[in-house]
C-alpha cells in the first residue's frame, strides 16, 4: 500500500512526516565546490530521525558504508523549531569534520517545501548554502543541497537524496 501526502503542514509539525527509518539514494557530486564538475557518485544510506521531547524538534542519524571516495561516513542534525519566530533551525555535524557543527540553516515550509539557507565558509571559500526537502510523503521525501557564490542569486545543486520509509 502507497500512501501519500501533500505534506502542507508548517510551523511545529512540519517534519513530522519524516519521523522514522529511511532508505536513501544518494547523487552526490565529486567535488562539491566545482560548479563545472559533471563526475557524480552514487550510493546507498541510511536514516533515522527521531523527535525530541516536548516537540522541540528533531535529530536525524544518517549512515552509509559505501560512499565512494570516503567509505564509512556518519552524520547527525539536529533540527529546532523556534515557535517565537516561526523558524526552523538546522545545525549539521559529520565524520568528515569530527567535534564541529556547522553553522545552523533557517527557514520555514512553504506549501509542501521547506527552504533553509545560511552563510558558511568552505574550504576558504564563502559560500552561501541552502538544503530544500520536497515531495514529502508517508512513504517517500527527497533532499537537496545547493551552494551559491553570489549570495543566493544562483544555485549550484550538488547532492540529492530520494528516501524511501523503510519498512517496519
Amino acid at each position: 500500500m502507497t500512501e501519500t501526502s501533500d505534506a502542507t503542514s508548517t510551523g511545529r509539525d512540519a517534519f513530522d512526516v519524516v519521523l522514522g527509518e529511511w532508505h536513501v539514494s544518494n547523487r552526490k557530486r565529486v567535488d562539491m565546490l566545482d560548479q563545472d564538475s559533471d563526475e557524480w557518485v552514487e550510493f546507498r544510506s541510511r536514516g533515522v530521525h527521531r523527535p525530541l521531547p516536548g516537540r522541540a524538534g528533531n535529530l536525524e542519524t544518517y549512515e552509509t558504508y559505501e560512499m565512494p571516495g570516503v567509505g564509512e561516513f556518519h552524520g547527525l542534525a539536529l533540527r529546532l523549531y523556534d515557535p517565537a519566530e516561526d523558524i526552523w533551525r538546522i545545525w549539521w555535524s559529520s565524520s568528515l569534520t569530527p567535534g564541529k557543527l556547522d553553522p545552523p540553516l533557517e527557514g520555514r515550509f512553504d506549501a509542501g517545501r521547506g527552504t533553509f539557507v545560511t552563510d558558511d565558509v568552505i574550504a576558504g571559500r564563502s559560500i552561501r548554502v541552502r538544503f530544500v526537502w520536497s515531495d514529502l510523503g508517508v512513504d517517500r521525501a527527497s533532499w537537496e543541497q545547493a551552494f551559491s557564490r553570489d549570495e543566493g542569486q544562483t544555485w549550484d545543486t550538488n547532492w540529492v537524496m530520494n528516501m524511501t520509509r523503510a519498512e517496519g
